[in-house]
């Protein structure tokens, strides 16, 4: 690996940046289903924020605004077999 040159593309990853703080949002609607779905895998589980790209702030109105909905029966808690 000696005198290897790298590729600047292969050693800097571009940051993924929040798409609510780009669309400005303020607030995470627990009734917004279409929004909410995108972050929750098929087994129901909440996506992280390394995958996602969801600053800390909105990750944790999106984990409340799914909980609530799940509470209210809009969301399941598990996918079903």
């Amino acid at each position: 690996m000696k005198g290897r040159k790298r590729s600047i593309d292969s050693t800097f990853k571009k940051r993924k940046k929040c798409p609510f703080t780009e669309a400005g949002v303020k607030s995470i609607d627990y009734k917004d289903l279409e929004t909410l779905t995108q972050f929750i895998t098929e087994r129901g589980k909440i996506l992280p924020r390394r995958i996602t790209g969801v600053s800390h702030f909105h990750q944790k109105l999106l984990t409340n605004a799914i909980k609530r909905a799940r509470y209210i029966a809009l969301l399941p808690f598990v996918a079903k077999d």
